[in-house]
C-alpha cells in the first residue's frame, strides 16, 4: 500500500473538509483562558490571542474559510492582526495565510525615515524555516503572499506580545519536520498543532520528515510544558490541531497509546515480521474503538504502515 507516500498538501486540506462545506460551515469560538481563544470549524483549530497590542493568530485554517475566520476575529477585537504563526506546512493550517496576513498590519520597527511605503503592510507570518522551504518549493504552488515572512532555525523563538511571553518551540521529525508548539505563558495555554490530534491515531507525514518517535518526543515535551490543576484536571490547556480542547491528562493518555503501539511494532520488526504480517497482527486492536478508522483521510491501516516504515527507515 503506497497511499502514505502520496499524501499532498491538498490531501491534508481535504482531510479537514471531509464533513464540512466552506459554504455552510460555521466557526465556533471558545474562550480558553487569559487572552486566548480557540476557533473550531475552519480546517485545523485556530488559536487567537487578543490584547492592547493587537491580534495574534496561530494557524489560519482553510483558504475557502478565510472570510468567515476574519469576521470572527473582528468580533473578538477591533485591533489589527499583527502576527500569524504557522505550526506546520499543511494547507488546513496555512491556507488562510494570504488573506489573513493581507488584512493585518505589521509592527514595523526601524523605519525612522518613513521612506519604506509598505513597511507596515500585512501581518508578519512566522514559522520554522522548514515550513518556508516546503511552501516555497515549486511544486507547492503557494502564493507569494501566503509565505512566512519571518522564520527561525533554532530550537526556540521567544517573543513578547500583548503583555505576555510567548515561546515558539520547534519539535523536529514529529508530524512533519517543521512543527512548532506555541506556548502562551501568562494565559497558560499551548497550541500544539498536529503533533497532538486526539480525534485519530497520530498523523505521520513521512514524506515531509515526520516519524512516530518524533511524535512521542513531542508529546513528552508537551506533557513537560503543562501543569494540571486539582485532581489532574484543567490547569494548562492544550489546543490540539483538530478536535476538542484538552489538558495534560488527555495528552498523557494519548502519549501512552502512541508509545505502546510503537513498542509493539518495534518488537514485531525485531522478530523479522513484514509489513503485511504486522498489519495482520493488529497491534492497535485495543485502541481502535477510540482512535481507529477504516475509511477517510487517515485510516488505522495507514497509521500502522507509517509507524512500520518510520521504525524501519535507515538511520
Amino acid at each position: 500500500m503506497r497511499q502514505i507516500l502520496l499524501l499532498t498538501l491538498a490531501g491534508f486540506a481535504a482531510y479537514a473538509q471531509q464533513n464540512q462545506s466552506p459554504a455552510n460551515a460555521e466557526i465556533q469560538v471558545l474562550h480558553v483562558q487569559g487572552q486566548v481563544y480557540m476557533l473550531v470549524g475552519d480546517g485545523g483549530n485556530i488559536t487567537v490571542q487578543v490584547g492592547k497590542d493587537g491580534v495574534l493568530l496561530v494557524d489560519t485554517g482553510l483558504a475557502a474559510m478565510s472570510d468567515k475566520l476574519l469576521a470572527e476575529v473582528k468580533k473578538l477585537s477591533d485591533q489589527p492582526i499583527r502576527y500569524i504563526i504557522n505550526t506546520h506546512v499543511h494547507a488546513d493550517h496555512t491556507g488562510g495565510n494570504e488573506k489573513l496576513a493581507k488584512a493585518g498590519i505589521t509592527i514595523a520597527g526601524g523605519n525612522v525615515s518613513g521612506n519604506i511605503s509598505d513597511a507596515g503592510e500585512g501581518a508578519a507570518v512566522l514559522a520554522h524555516q522548514k515550513v518556508l522551504d516546503r511552501l516555497s518549493a515549486p511544486d507547492a504552488k503557494t502564493p507569494f503572499g501566503a509565505l512566512p515572512t519571518d522564520t527561525y532555525i533554532t530550537d526556540e523563538k521567544p517573543m513578547y506580545f500583548n503583555g505576555e511571553g510567548i515561546q515558539i518551540i520547534h519539535q523536529p521529525a514529529a508530524h512533519t519536520d517543521g512543527d512548532s508548539f506555541v506556548f502562551f505563558r501568562k494565559s497558560d495555554v499551548v497550541s500544539a498543532g498536529d503533533i497532538f490530534v486526539p480525534t485519530s491515531y497520530p498523523i505521520i507525514d513521512l514524506q515531509r520528515g515526520g516519524s512516530i518517535s518524533g511524535i512521542i518526543d513531542g508529546l513528552n515535551r508537551l506533557i513537560a510544558m503543562t501543569i494540571p490543576a486539582e485532581k489532574q484536571e484543567a490547569g494548562t490547556y492544550v489546543i490540539p490541531g483538530h478536535g476538542r480542547l484538552c489538558d495534560q491528562a488527555d495528552v498523557v493518555e494519548y502519549r501512552d497509546m502512541a508509545t505502546i503501539i510503537r513498542e509493539r511494532v518495534q518488537d514485531m520488526i525485531k522478530k523479522g515480521m513484514t509489513l503485511e504480517q504486522v498489519k495482520a497482527a493488529k497491534p492497535t486492536r485495543d485502541y481502535d474503538p477510540e482512535y481507529g478508522a477504516t475509511s477517510g483521510f487517515w485510516t488505522t491501516d495507514m497509521f500502522v504502515e507509517a509507524v512500520y516504515k518510520s521504525l524501519s527507515a535507515k538511520k
